[in-house]
């Protein structure tokens, strides 16, 4: 299977289609509310909306904020970040009853690269569990022996098909949609990181791992791609 680049413009395009995709789910649920609270009289329904209201304004910030860092450019070339701030934006993500996470990662300063992976990576561990469970995060070693390790247990924990295909750039379909556009990016910014990410299911669950990648096999990659402009 031969790898495939996407051009800049159809790369920024699927991309974002995805963080579309994230947020119009709670923003139509606002404009929902908003609708109830400007015709509804009665005081219960009047406070159920609010409630809406105020539930779909935190869950579209929290998808946003998320996004900005996992997708946007979080800084100029080659600046470090806060891995916490990685843990900030998942845990806010996450801050619900149907999933747990165990963020079992040191606190530290890290090139912006490994922190857009380890929060794509996240994204791949969520998917495993679509009725919820626990994602497990641990990162071991420093500089360029950092490894990531997600893994996901939960009711019906699966892997989706061909997630590992595109995290190596190599699709089935020889193409990337919106749909598989978020597993080819987290290989992109793997490897412009120089690890070698990959996803498998075990009995137990879901393990996706990055490793530092052989000298031999660390893929030149252009920032363009990677580096996609920040809306802010």
């Amino acid at each position: 299977m031969t790898a495939i680049t996407l051009d800049a413009l159809d790369l920024a395009a699927l991309l974002c289609s995805r963080v579309c995709h994230d947020v119009i789910s709670p923003v139509g649920a606002i404009v929902n509310g908003l609708e109830v609270l400007e015709d509804e009289k009665d005081p219960e329904m009047r406070a159920i909306a609010t409630e809406l209201i105020k539930k779909s304004a935190h869950t579209a910030s929290a998808k946003l904020q998320f996004c900005r860092l996992a997708f946007g450019a979080a800084g100029s070339a080659g600046a470090m970040i806060d891995s916490g701030d990685a843990e900030a934006v998942a845990r806010n993500l996450f801050a619900d009853d149907r999933t747990k996470l165990e963020w079992n990662a040191p606190r530290l300063l890290m090139p912006k690269n490994k922190v857009k992976l380890m929060l794509n990576m996240c994204l791949i561990a969520a998917a495993a569990i679509p009725r919820g469970g626990v994602i497990k995060v641990d990162v071991t070693g420093e500089g360029d022996a950092t490894s990531i390790a997600f893994f996901s247990t939960g009711p019906n924990v699966r892997l989706a098909s061909g997630v590992n295909q595109l995290l190596g750039g190599e699709p089935e379909s020889g193409s990337v949609d919106a749909h598989g556009i978020q597993a080819f990016y987290t290989g992109l910014v793997a490897r412009a990181a120089n690890l070698a990410v990959t996803a498998e299911s075990t009995p137990e669950g879901v393990r996706v791992t990055a490793t530092p990648a052989p000298a031999a096999e660390s893929a030149s990659v252009e920032s363009a791609p990677v580096e996609t402009p920040d809306a802010t």
